[in-house]
């Protein structure tokens, strides 16, 4: 059996009685589901935070990766309902970031590449290469995740270019020695 109509043209009734018998529906999608709460204009404020706590309870680990997966929703369906200051916004923002890197590491996964991560999206409407997958590292990536724990490659190629500059001069400096002597 399939939904067959887009989540956010779904009514309130319709998003209950979906998330109770989701495991009947062929193309159930459980990202899309939280990405709709975003999106829908049919359902006032108080819906959007009942179906969020309802969908939480059965879906936890599921909303719990979207911090991974897609962080601007997560973030929009976590402060759903409350006014948050510049500074509120700031620290689930590192929270975010924080958790992000505590599920990689838990999960063991070495690469970055998720949801948002992997595609390009510069912000200019005009690119050619939005919404293209990328590779991680590449110069198209302009949204990778960081973290304050990750090394930064730069420094360690500058580094090496001084300590070869070094190298350089001190022999220098001792040829010309041997040549005054």
């Amino acid at each position: 059996m399939k939904i067959g109509q887009k989540f956010n043209s779904l009514t309130y009734s319709e998003y209950i009685y979906i998330i109770d018998n989701h495991k009947k529906f062929s193309d159930w999608n459980t990202l899309g589901l939280f990405r709709s709460l975003v999106e829908t204009k049919k359902l006032d404020f108080n819906q959007k935070i009942e179906i969020r706590d309802y969908a939480n309870k059965q879906f936890q680990r599921a909303f719990d990766f979207l911090q991974l997966k897609d962080p601007s929703t997560y973030f929009y369906l976590k402060t759903l309902g409350e006014n948050i200051t510049v500074a509120d916004e700031d620290k689930i923002w590192k929270g975010i970031r924080f958790n992000q890197e505590k599920i990689l590491k838990k999960k063991k996964i070495k690469h970055r590449n998720f949801g948002e991560y992997s595609k390009h999206n510069c912000g200019n409407d005009w690119c050619p290469y939005n919404g293209l997958m990328i590779k991680q590292g590449s110069l198209l990536a302009e949204g990778n995740m960081r973290f304050k724990s990750d090394k930064s490659r730069t420094v360690s190629v500058v580094k090496s270019e001084n300590h070869r500059k070094q190298r350089k001069r001190m022999k220098k400096l001792i040829h010309q020695e041997l040549v005054t002597f």
